[in-house]
């Protein structure tokens, strides 16, 4: 199929109408702190689009942008792309800012993604840089959005390294399959360095809960050696990799490992671990020490339901909401086990999510009334992943908390 390529007049409206922007009066309104960014967890995307920055200088940058194709067989030019850098979460989006992704740029097309790459310069003196990619659904107005940081506080420094598929695509996911091969590659590098961490984590306490989490005592280290690039390299063992080319900085990329049926269950008694949200304790405790993990589960729904056929519903409706957190909310802890992914489960996708600097924050508009439910997760710095976040616990999260419980153990969640 042919790509047509529109020209530079049109490139700048359709970059301008990807951000919704139609005036300049509205221009002052669009920054990456007030873009509603919910469709990056909506169960009925179309599109996941990622931005993967390599280093190529003190203060340059290769910007990898792969665009998985969700929806099947999408046409490119039924989307609007286009990214930008800005020096803060304030700064204005506008015409200076916006550069256009067409089809000329489009460096490869495959069944799985689009991908683009751009190199960009952060001016001398900058103190904060950041990058926001968007496509716009030119059929229905859907818009979505993902940002990273380039120069930050919460990013000590950005690898001169990268992860592909085989077919050369950046690594766009969570995680890996234990056993699964990845390729490496480095312009400054022969061999990467692989540290594996077998740490398990415990599930995260309810939002309501203000005492603090406990926290492990020791974290196993491994050191694997080193590896060459360009030649696939498995990763066996499940816990999470941490890949570096010099030991001495703290950058690196963290590899979640997994087991091969993930981000699904894979038997009954991890069934029996992630009901734990909403599961009282004695019944968790009876599902852990049955002896047939299988009848116990479902005698535990029938209970609940009292009805088969929605019995069957709220299993499918409940382990899919952990699907879809393992694949959004992993790094290195499972993302079922996160605080983004625990809220995930039991709430939904929130309707609104904005970002700041040091904060997510996800609103959920109750039905029926005028008020709306926030859940605000704190950005902590963090060595492995620069998208750690903490959710801020509260007591006044338990009306709802208990409500959406309710409606699970009856049946009547859906989204």
């Amino acid at each position: 199929m042919m790509i047509k390529t529109k020209t530079p007049k049109l490139k700048l409206i359709a970059a301008l109408i990807l951000l919704g922007i139609s005036a300049i009066p509205a221009l002052a309104q669009s920054s990456l702190k007030n873009i509603n960014q919910n469709l990056r967890y909506s169960r009925y995307s179309r599109l996941s689009p990622k931005i993967i920055p390599i280093k190529t200088g003190e203060r340059t940058f290769k910007l990898q942008m792969p665009i998985e194709k969700i929806e099947e067989n999408p046409v490119f030019d039924d989307y609007i792309f286009s990214y930008a850098v800005v020096s803060s979460f304030s700064e204005e989006i506008n015409e200076k800012n916006i550069i256009p992704l067409t089809s000329d740029r489009l460096v490869k097309d495959t069944d799985r993604h689009f991908y683009f790459e751009e190199e960009v310069s952060i001016p001398s003196g900058q103190e904060e840089a950041y990058v926001i990619l968007v496509a716009k659904d030119s059929r229905q107005g859907d818009q979505y959005s993902y940002h990273t940081d380039l120069i930050s506080p919460f990013v000590t420094d950005i690898p001169e390294f990268g992860a592909y598929y085989d077919n050369g695509i950046p690594f766009d996911q969570t995680y890996i399959n234990k056993g699964e091969a990845l390729i490496f590659d480095s312009e400054k590098s022969m061999s990467l360095f692989h540290y594996f961490y077998p740490q398990r984590f415990d599930v995260p306490l309810p939002p309501m809960e203000t005492r603090a989490a406990p926290v492990p005592k020791d974290i196993k280290i491994e050191d694997k050696g080193d590896f060459l690039i360009n030649v696939p390299q498995p990763f066996p063992d499940q816990g999470y990799y941490f890949i570096q080319s010099d030991t001495s900085s703290q950058a690196g990329i963290l590899l979640k490992t997994t087991p091969q049926a993930f981000p699904r269950v894979n038997d009954y008694d991890e069934m029996v671990d992630k009901l734990v949200y909403i599961s009282t304790r004695n019944e968790h405790e009876k599902l852990r020490t049955a002896t047939d993990k299988k009848k116990a589960l479902d005698a535990y729904w029938l209970n609940l339901t009292k009805d088969p056929e929605k019995a069957q519903g709220i299993i499918k409706e409940y382990f899919q909401q952990i699907e879809f957190a393992n694949i959004l909310f992993s790094d290195f802890k499972e993302g079922w086990m996160s605080d983004r992914g625990m809220v995930y489960i039991v709430m939904g996708p929130p309707s609104q999510v904005f970002f700041d600097l040091d904060k997510e924050i996800w609103i959920y508009d109750d039905l029926g009334s005028k008020s709306k439910n926030n859940f605000t997760f704190a950005r902590i710095k963090n060595i492995f992943t620069p998208n750690y976040y903490k959710l801020n616990r509260s007591r006044a999260y338990q009306p709802e908390w208990f409500q959406s419980i309710t409606l699970w153990r009856s049946g009547k969640m859906a989204f």
